[in-house]
């Protein structure tokens, strides 16, 4: 695995040769590239060895060296449940998702339930744009077969590994729960936003209730499963309409908290890295790269594009999505 900043003509040499890569860059520049195995998605955000930067004339590149075989495959909306229908026998799947798009709100809200899903590790982000054109741009995906851009639907790379390879999937949340005292979060129904919530037991309006308690909402709320910290990132707070909007959605009867204020957002990202990071391929939250100001700023050994949105199996929020290649036994 190798992760590459790369101008148009050096990525597209490399997919010429048959190189089996994941692209992220802005919409012009993926739009010249030739057909062959690889997806890519739109954002102009990154974290390069330099730090976090907006990179227009460049495409970051990671290239899978020891795949065997891909099968690049794009789907609409309907087809989602068939994600796993292209599972290789042995390998994994990468995923890219247009933001805002129906793809992205069925998928978050449904996807744990498609048939198959976790039965290999299944990758990626949600694509995205430059802040100053949203509403004015839609976030694309692009089918490496074909060379064709959509802003619906997904797109798929399956990676075949050769015996005895595996892909080890992960997430590398800087966030915690509350302390056991915090308040708790009880929704009584999912969705991407909500109006009522259970605090303590008691139900209040959530939006109001954040403005009354003057909450940080930079912070996300934080589920704990089965020892997985899951976000869910805030969107936006009307407290007038009585609603407030959430970039992932919330679960019914999960038990949520506000989580714990941060310091340093790169240096907590450097300390979980572990001194990993350097070739694996990894994705990071554009909250994370607006409210921790990673702009020229490192995030240990981690590079890669910032995305609107993280997927390791389910949709995920203001968390660092990362896969290594290793010998052994397959690994979830």
């Amino acid at each position: 695995m190798k992760n590459e900043m790369l101008s148009v003509a050096e990525a597209a040499a490399r997919i010429e040769a048959g190189d089996v890569m994941v692209v992220a860059g802005d919409e012009a520049l993926l739009a010249q590239l030739p057909s062959g195995k690889w997806i890519g998605g739109t954002t102009v955000y990154f974290v390069t060895e330099e730090g976090g930067a907006v990179v227009r004339d460049k495409l970051f590149c990671t290239r899978f060296e020891r795949a065997t075989g891909a099968v690049p495959r794009w789907i609409d909306v309907g087809d989602l449940p068939k994600i796993s229908e292209g599972y290789a026998e042995n390998g994994f799947t990468m995923i890219m998702i247009p933001a805002f798009s129906v793809a992205h709100s069925d998928f978050a809200v449904e996807g744990q339930g498609y048939p198959g899903l976790f039965d290999q590790p299944l990758a990626g982000w949600i694509t995205g744009v430059h802040l100053d054109e949203l509403g004015k741009r839609a976030p694309k995906v692009f089918d490496g077969a074909t060379g064709v851009s959509h802003d619906e639907g997904a797109v798929l790379l399956h990676v075949a590994l050769p015996d005895g390879v595996a892909a080890d999937l992960d997430i590398l949340n800087i966030f915690a729960q509350g302390e056991a005292e915090a308040l708790t979060f009880t929704f009584p129904k999912a969705g991407f936003e909500a109006e009522t919530v259970m605090v303590e037991g008691q139900e209040v309006n959530l939006a109001r209730y954040i403005a009354e308690h003057e909450l940080d909402t930079r912070l996300p709320l934080v589920a704990n499963y089965a020892g997985t910290l899951v976000n869910v990132s805030i969107q936006e707070v009307d407290a007038e309409a009585g609603k407030v909007k959430f970039y992932a959605p919330v679960v019914e009867g999960v038990e949520y908290r506000l989580a714990q204020a941060l310091g340093s957002y790169a240096q907590a990202f450097a300390e979980g890295a572990g001194g990993k990071g350097a070739n694996e391929y990894s994705c990071n939250c554009i909250l994370n790269y607006l409210y921790g100001e990673l702009e020229g700023q490192r995030t240990g050994g981690f590079t890669g594009p910032v995305t609107f949105g993280e997927i390791a199996y389910i949709l995920l929020n203001q968390t660092l999505v990362r896969m290594e290649l290793h010998e052994g036994d397959a690994a979830a």
